[in-house]
């Protein structure tokens, strides 16, 4: 019977996992790439497993003990249509569970306890528990979701520079940048986005807050839209007795000045996501062996 529950944190930059023993004592911590799977399946399958091989390895043991093991994965894109499944189904695991990364964000931050949970890094995506029961919003992607994401905001800062750049819209230094860097010629922008990942446009949502932070009028208006959009899907979660908001990810802080109104619900999170996904890994675990005894 195996003893071992590693829990993987699926994310838009890398994998990152944890394999812990069944009282959830951390044993070992293992990165791989990205696990972006509905723009590149296969792919992140590979990195899936490979954090956990390189998490049994720093454990000090042999990295085909996946094979023994129970894990959780947690994920963007698990819930959309069947790509959670088809990662399920090729999962090395002896049992494996690929559940959405808000589950396992909501896990980590408030460990048992209800409240709502916002994470924003490549990807955004909301949960809420109330009364034990979940409840989530967004994580369909940035091509028609997303909105406070790190892709969401390169990719508005491409529009806006396109825009900028044929007179539709009035520029400012961060559209003048981002032209500059890609020579002022606006077909290799275009050419950029029809091949570029989640994570490509991603890496342009810090200069975006930059430019916000020194007033430029367009990155200030990208970052009030996605705001917005944050505030709109914590309202549609908000309930009078929700006694706290976590925001999670690479972007949470830099967020965090614009949502004053939510400034006496924010509260610091217990854990972050690595550390939901190995508690409910081993939840696994232990109902796996109380179900077999």
């Amino acid at each position: 019977m195996t003893e071992l529950a590693i829990g993987i944190d699926g994310g838009g930059t890398s994998c990152r996992a944890a394999v812990a023993d069944k009282d959830g004592n951390v044993l070992g911590r293992g990165k791989a790439g990205p696990a972006n799977i509905l723009s590149d399946l296969e792919n992140s399958l590979l990195n899936i497993v490979e954090s956990a091989r390189q998490a049994l390895s720093d454990a000090g043991l042999d990295a085909e003990a996946v094979t023994s093991a129970v894990s959780v994965v947690g994920v963007a894109g698990a819930n959309v249509m069947d790509y959670g499944q088809r990662i399920e189904r090729a999962l090395p695991f002896a049992e494996g569970r690929v559940v959405t990364d808000a589950l396992i964000s909501l896990q980590g931050a408030l460990g048992d306890a209800d409240g709502i949970v916002g994470a924003f890094g490549t990807g955004s995506v909301y949960n809420a528990r109330r009364d034990g029961r979940l409840n989530g919003i967004g994580g369909w992607g940035f091509i028609v979701g997303d909105q406070a994401s790190g892709a969401r905001l390169g990719r508005d800062l491409m529009e806006h520079a396109l825009l900028a750049h044929d007179g539709v819209r009035l520029g400012s230094a961060i559209t003048e940048a981002i032209m500059a860097e890609y020579g002022n010629d606006p077909e290799r922008i275009v050419d950029f986005a029809h091949t570029a990942r989640p994570t490509d446009f991603a890496r342009y949502a810090p200069m975006v807050f930059k430019h916000a932070a020194e007033g430029d009028v367009v990155a200030i208006g990208i970052v009030k839209d996605a705001a917005t959009a944050i505030g709109e899907s914590l309202d549609a979660l908000l309930w009078p007795e929700c006694p706290s908001i976590c925001l999670l990810g690479g972007l949470a802080e830099a967020y965090e000045p614009w949502l004053s109104r939510y400034k006496p619900l924010l509260a610091r999170p217990k854990n972050d996501a690595l550390q939901g996904a190995v508690e409910l890994a081993v939840k696994l675990l232990n109902d796996q062996q109380k179900g077999a005894a």
